[in-house]
């Protein structure tokens, strides 16, 4: 149960998606010479410019700063993702057995995997810079791409899918270096579900979190 293995961007990306959270703000953080763009890509921008004020904040410096900060970033992040589409994408077949309440566990269970699977992470950003490369839009879904550059120079892509719905529009994956961050949990799931049971892998997920809560209380804690 753990997160995309990117190590080939470990040095820049392996934050909470959640927060993950520290995912959005540091891949789209400073993007220079923007394409022109249509909707999707304006609504992470948006969201972007809010998270770049929040990380300015020189009141974040404090003692207690980064919990702050990691709440304002829920604040600000959260509402760009649909981690029901995610949690619900990242089962594939196997949501369609769960019932209304198992679904609802499933959804808040899968978040704070996320969440706390890339806590601590921020701290990551060393400067990086974003150029938005391309947006594609078809009916109510749209893909807006683009490249993250190093300070050496080197060029990763982070590509986003967006769902439209109720008008807004709110993303669903992320593809980094073309790999899919629910495609990666959905086999890891698949292959639980298919060994053991669905129980079974909400057991390991609740094992999951209590380890990362420990781990990430222990990186807080002063050395």
């Amino acid at each position: 149960m753990t997160p995309i293995p990117f190590t080939a961007i470990a040095h820049i990306v392996r934050h909470r998606l959640a927060t993950w959270i520290a995912f959005a703000i540091i891949i789209f953080l400073s993007a220079p010479n923007p394409i022109r763009a249509g909707d999707p890509t304006e609504r992470i921008r948006f969201v972007v410019e809010q998270g770049i004020a929040i990380l300015n904040d020189p009141k974040l410096q404090s003692k207690n700063g980064k919990q702050i900060y990691l709440d304002r970033l829920r604040e600000v992040i959260f509402p760009l993702f649909d981690f029901p589409e995610m949690a619900r994408r990242s089962l594939g077949f196997h949501w369609r057995r769960l019932s209304p309440e198992e679904r609802q566990e499933f959804v808040t269970l899968f978040t704070n995997l996320l969440e706390r699977s890339y806590a601590g992470k921020i701290d990551l950003y060393d400067g990086e810079t974003v150029v938005f490369t391309g947006e594609v839009v078809e009916d109510n879904y749209a893909r807006v791409d683009s490249n993250l550059i190093s300070k050496k120079g080197e060029a990763f892509s982070v590509d986003y899918k967006l769902l439209r719905k109720n008008g807004d529009w709110r993303i669903y994956d992320v593809l980094v270096e073309h790999i899919s961050l629910v495609n990666n949990y959905r086999s890891q799931f698949n292959r639980i579900i298919t060994n053991s049971s669905y129980k079974n892998l909400i057991k390991k997920i609740n094992k999951k979190l209590k380890e990362l809560e420990g781990s990430n209380n222990s990186s807080e804690s002063p050395t």
